[in-house]
């Protein structure tokens, strides 16, 4: 499921490089956490948690129910 993972988020960056930031994918754990780091103005952002939890997490999660959670690391 990493592979899908990865591929979906390169679906989601294109709307995060369009406010000048950007999302890497870290890691899957054992338990179906995705970890990611979020990059350029993302980074920074009083709202990254938000964009984190009600954008990607959103996606992933209805895309792939498995997913316990996604987590932003630095």
């Amino acid at each position: 499921m990493e592979l899908q993972v990865k591929e979906a988020l390169e679906g989601i960056r294109p709307m995060l490089q369009r406010d000048g930031g950007d999302v890497e994918f870290v890691e899957m754990t054992e338990d179906n956490v995705v970890r990611v780091r979020l990059q350029g103005h993302c980074a920074g952002c009083p709202y990254s948690q938000m964009t984190v939890k009600n954008g990607i997490e959103k996606l992933l999660k209805e895309k792939y129910p498995d997913i316990k959670s996604v987590e932003s690391v630095n």
